[in-house]
């Protein structure tokens, strides 16, 4: 007998970064609750007939919320029987990316990241994985997971697998969207280096190389533990994953493992920035030093011989010659041209 559902069509795909809210009158926070069999969409299906159908065989359930309220986490923990502590991360979220196994069900947490305002904002991907069932929950910066979907639906015979190919297609699409972040990173500190070369380095420059560095630190910590995250689920003896899934994960942490790479590299080329920065502001101190140095000595000898003839002797011999006055004015600037040439010649003006 052919099962006939009502149904109803995706939230549509859009090109903003952030995730789309539900229509007006839908649950809030509830994007999709899809059931597939055999690897094709079926239908949409109302939350609360979600745990029926995932015990189906050849069924598989994915639900996606974006920031759910307590009541829909509720209705979802009913039908899936999830854990009251995986739930609880899962509402409060600020959580550090982790794998958690609470009976058959796969607990995960990943950190996303997208850029917004010229700043690298973070969010938040849960995931439950069981028999029959996928349930992502997104808080913060996240990408709407809409393109994962169609390209999950696009490929029946990879969708047939079930959660486990559901769950490394998201993990996938959020390592994959680090690399936006860190390209828009890599361009502007290419501007910046530029500006260190020019010698117009300055403090809103300095400024913005401190940001960048602590951004991209943060994004190596939201990367970094999805690592282990991975290799456990590749190599690890999980209930949930299906064995001849899990060399899938592997390709998922060569991703993280070449971000941790570009984000190291981002950082040194900061900071060799920053100190060339430095080293430039110095250079240009010690230059105006010079030449202050070199201006003060030239006109320290009027100021030696304006002193000297200023003093109240009754007896200075040269004061009654009459060519005194000129021999002394042309010491003085031959005195001086001789330090200003000097001076010009080494460098200091």
């Amino acid at each position: 007998m052919t099962e006939t559902l009502p149904d109803r069509r995706d939230a549509p795909a859009t090109a903003a970064l952030t995730a789309p809210r539900p229509p007006d009158g839908d649950v809030h926070g509830l994007v999709n609750a899809v059931v597939y069999r055999d690897g094709k969409r079926l239908a949409d299906i109302p939350v609360e007939e979600a745990g029926s159908f995932a015990q189906r065989p050849g069924h598989v359930v994915w639900i996606g919320l974006y920031e759910p309220d307590h009541e829909l986490l509720a209705a979802v923990q009913r039908q899936f029987a999830l854990h009251p502590l995986a739930i609880e991360d899962a509402e409060k979220a600020h959580q550090q990316p982790k794998l958690e196994q609470y009976g058959d069900t796969l607990f995960v947490v990943a950190r996303t990241a997208q850029m917004v305002d010229g700043r690298v904002a973070f969010g938040e991907t849960h995931l439950f994985v069981g028999h029959g069932y996928v349930v992502s929950v997104r808080h913060g910066a996240s990408r709407s997971y809409a393109d994962i979907r169609r390209r999950c639906e696009a490929s029946p015979d990879m969708l047939i697998q079930g959660e486990d190919y559901i769950l490394y297609s998201v993990l996938d699409f959020v390592v994959d969207n680090y690399a936006p972040v860190l390209e828009a990173i890599t361009e502007e500190v290419e501007q910046i280096e530029d500006r260190v070369l020019e010698n117009s380095l300055g403090t809103e420059s300095i400024e913005r190389l401190y940001t960048l560095r602590r951004d991209l630190l943060r994004l190596r910590n939201a990367a970094g533990p999805l690592v282990d995250v991975c290799q456990r689920l590749e190599h690890s003896k999980l209930t949930a994953i299906d064995p001849n899934l899990q060399p899938l994960f592997r390709d998922v942490t060569d991703h993280i493992k070449r971000v941790q790479s570009e984000i190291d590299t981002l950082r040194e080329v900061l900071a060799f920035a920053f100190e060339a920065g430095l080293m430039v502001g110095q250079m240009q101190q010690t230059v105006i030093t010079r030449r202050l140095a070199a201006w003060a000595a030239i006109l320290a000898v009027p100021t030696a011989v304006a002193g000297i003839y200023g003093m109240n002797f009754k007896h200075m011999p040269e004061l009654d010659w009459v060519w005194g006055y000129y021999v002394v004015v042309g010491g003085i600037l031959a005195s001086c041209s001789a330090l200003f040439w000097w001076f010009r010649r080494v460098g200091w003006l």
